[in-house]
C-alpha cells in the first residue's frame, strides 16, 4: 500500500461547493457590478428633480419679473435679473379689457365643460368595461381613433356647422363640443378593468342593476380618476384659445386666454402689460394645482384595498 496523500487545502477566497449536488461549479466571489452606481441613485434622483424643477421654473420666474419690469428693461441685454418694481403694468392691465366678464365665462364654461366630461366619461368608460354587447371592441377603437385626427383639420368643418345650429358666438359653441373627452373614457376603462371580478358579482348576487352597480360600487372606488379627468379636462378649458377666439367675436362669451389677445397690436406687444395680465390669469390655475398636485400622482391607482376576505 501506498502513501496516503493528504487532502489539498481549499483557497482562502473560494467557496465551499458541496460536490455531491449536480450540475455545481465553483464560482468565485466577486463583487456585483454596478453597486457604486447603487449608491449614487439617491444622490443623483434629488439633484434631477431640482435641475428639471429649474427648468420649469425659469419661465414663470421670466414672466413675473417682466410684469414688474419697464419697457426700457424688457429689450435690455444683458436681461436684467432684478426688475425696476413698477407695479403699474398691473393696473394697466386690468383696465385694458373687461377681465371679471372674461373670468365669469371661463368658470362657467369650464365648470360646464368638467361637468359633462365626468359623466360621459363614467358612462362609457363602465360600459366599455364591464358591460357586454355587440361590437364593444370596434366601437372602442372608433372612440380611440378621434385622439389621431389633429384638431385643426376639422376647424373650417366646424365652424360651419356652428353657423347652421346657430351656436356661433354662444356659450353652447364653447361647451357642447368638449363634453367628451376621449383621455377620460381611456383613464376610467383602465381603471375599471383593475377592479376584481368579485366587486361586481357580489352586488348582482345582491340584485344590483348596471346603473347601481356603476353609482354605487364603481364610482367610489373611482374617485382619484375622476379628479384626475376634472382636472384635465378644467385646465384644458381654462388654457383653450384658438377655439373660443375663432367659435366667438363679442366680449360678452369670450374667456380670458382671449382677452389676452388685446395687448397684440400693428404697433407691436405690450410685453409688460401682457406679461402682468397672464400672471393673474394664470395663477388660479397655479393654485388650483398645489391643491390637487397628489392626484395626478395616484390617478388611477386607488383599487388598493377594495377586496378584502
Amino acid at each position: 500500500m501506498g502513501t496516503p496523500v493528504p487532502p489539498t487545502p481549499p483557497d482562502a477566497g473560494a467557496e465551499r461547493v458541496d460536490k455531491s449536488l449536480p450540475f455545481t461549479r465553483f464560482v468565485p466571489r466577486r463583487p456585483l457590478p454596478g453597486r457604486r452606481s447603487l449608491r449614487l441613485g439617491p444622490l443623483l434622483r434629488p439633484v434631477a428633480a431640482v435641475a428639471v424643477g429649474f427648468l420649469f421654473l425659469v419661465p414663470i420666474f421670466w414672466m413675473l419679473i417682466t410684469s414688474v419690469a419697464s419697457d426700457s428693461d424688457v429689450f435690455s441685454f444683458p436681461p436684467k435679473l432684478w426688475p425696476s418694481w413698477d407695479f403699474s403694468n398691473y393696473a394697466r392691465a386690468w383696465g385694458s379689457s373687461p377681465w371679471l366678464t372674461y373670468f365669469g365665462n371661463t368658470v362657467l364654461i369650464a365648470g360646464c365643460v368638467v361637468l359633462l366630461v365626468l359623466i360621459t366619461s363614467l358612462l362609457a368608460g363602465f360600459a366599455f368595461a364591464v358591460m357586454r354587447f355587440r361590437g364593444k371592441g370596434i366601437l372602442f377603437l372608433l372612440v380611440m381613433s378621434a385622439m389621431m385626427v389633429p384638431q385643426t383639420v376639422l376647424l373650417i368643418p366646424n365652424f360651419i356647422i356652428a353657423q347652421k345650429l346657430g351656436w356661433y358666438d354662444t356659450y353652447l359653441i364653447q361647451i357642447v363640443p368638449w363634453g367628451a373627452s376621449v383621455f377620460g373614457i381611456f383613464l376610467l376603462r383602465q381603471f375599471f378593468l383593475t377592479l376584481p371580478k368579485e366587486l361586481f358579482e357580489a352586488a348582482e348576487i345582491d340584485g344590483a342593476g348596471p346603473v347601481r352597480m356603476l353609482f354605487s360600487v364603481a364610482a367610489p372606488l373611482a374617485a382619484p380618476s375622476l379628479v384626475l379627468v376634472a382636472l384635465n379636462s378644467f385646465m384644458g378649458s381654462w388654457n383653450a384659445f384658438v377655439w373660443p377666439y375663432i367659435m366667438t367675436k363679442s366680449d360678452a362669451v369670450r374667456p380670458i386666454e382671449v382677452g389676452l389677445q388685446a395687448f397684440y397690436g400693428t404697433e407691436g406687444t405690450d410685453w409688460t402689460g401682457l406679461c402682468a395680465a397672464v400672471s393673474f390669469t394664470t395663477l388660479p390655475i397655479i393654485v388650483l394645482f398645489l391643491f390637487l398636485q397628489k392626484y395626478f400622482v395616484t390617478g388611477a391607482y386607488g383599487t388598493q384595498g377594495s377586496v378584502r376576505g
